[in-house]
């Protein structure tokens, strides 16, 4: 086996690992299970995994584990023995240990008190709301990604196999944007049936190869909302965005998705400082003059 196709064997075989993962997360996950996905010896892979990846097994599983919790704490009511259940955890204290450790704070006291209350209270007091949109003529962007039906939480799938593809490909590179556009209101659709594309900007020139698909983003005026925080709490983000932001601007949304783009890596940036650009595309080139550049009114 060359060089070459030795790496991009590898790349595949953890792709299918990162993908198992993320379809198995509320039940048990053990090594010698996954390194049965990924065709390797149990005594080896995970050194692979640790050495390609830059974070061991467990601390991938934790992430993801708590990333989805997050999601099911701001914008669902269940109750905290259910999302510890969905999450993969035994019972409530095991998870509630977990989630203080990342996040410096309980469960329940992160649904009340999370990114997100921010934006809810923000919504319900417009006026005091004094969050910066900068309105920018946003450059087109060339990508390579994979399609995504589901829930929104679990596009992060989507992104992990568009980098293993990339990456097999020899296309994926450390300056590489992450990002995601989303062609559904996820309050309008159900949300298996909600449609999504998730992907990494190309070198130029570069083509990649099937089963990654090309697509472009940007390309005209956006308002460009940046949050701060896990990404599962975006939803009030976007509440406030559209219900308060929006309607008081005087602007028009152009008929395209709105899109996001992934500021720093999760592997190595807590929950609380992850950073988003949420971009909504704007009808009219007019919009990039005036008084509502760079204002949150």
């Amino acid at each position: 086996m060359n060089r070459e196709h030795g790496w991009t064997d590898y790349q595949e075989r953890l792709g299918r690992v990162i993908a198992y993962i993320h379809d198995h997360l509320d039940g048990p996950l053990e090594l010698d299970r996954l390194a049965e996905v990924a065709h390797l010896s149990p005594y080896h892979w995970h050194r692979v995994y640790h050495a390609l990846h830059g974070e061991t097994i467990a601390a991938t599983v934790r992430r993801l584990r708590l990333h989805r919790a997050t999601g099911y704490l701001a914008n669902t009511p269940l109750a905290i023995a259910d999302v510890a259940r969905k999450c993969g955890y035994p019972n409530v204290q095991s998870f509630a240990r977990a989630f203080r450790s990342v996040y410096a704070m309980s469960p329940t006291q992160y649904r009340a008190q999370g990114s997100h209350a921010v934006f809810h209270a923000a919504q319900a007091q417009p006026e005091a709301a004094g969050y910066a949109v900068d309105i920018r003529d946003v450059p087109a962007v060339q990508l390579a990604g994979i399609a995504h039906r589901g829930s929104y939480m679990l596009v992060g799938k989507a992104l992990a196999t568009a980098y293993m593809r990339l990456a097999a490909q020899g296309l994926a590179r450390p300056e590489a944007r992450w990002m995601a556009v989303y062609d559904d209101d996820p309050f309008a659709v159900p949300e298996k049936q909600l449609s999504s594309r998730a992907g990494l900007s190309l070198p130029p020139g570069a083509q990649a190869q099937p089963p990654l698909m090309p697509f472009t983003l940007g390309g005209g005026p956006c308002a460009v909302l940046r949050h701060r925080g896990p990404y599962s709490t975006m939803r009030a983000a976007y509440q406030w965005l559209y219900g308060s932001w929006l309607v008081q601007s005087g602007l028009e949304a152009a008929d395209q998705p709105v899109f996001e783009e992934y500021l720093n890596n999760p592997r190595d940036t807590r929950p609380a400082d992850l950073l988003t650009d949420i971009f909504l595309p704007l009808a009219g080139p007019a919009v990039l003059t005036g008084k509502h550049a760079n204002t949150g009114r």
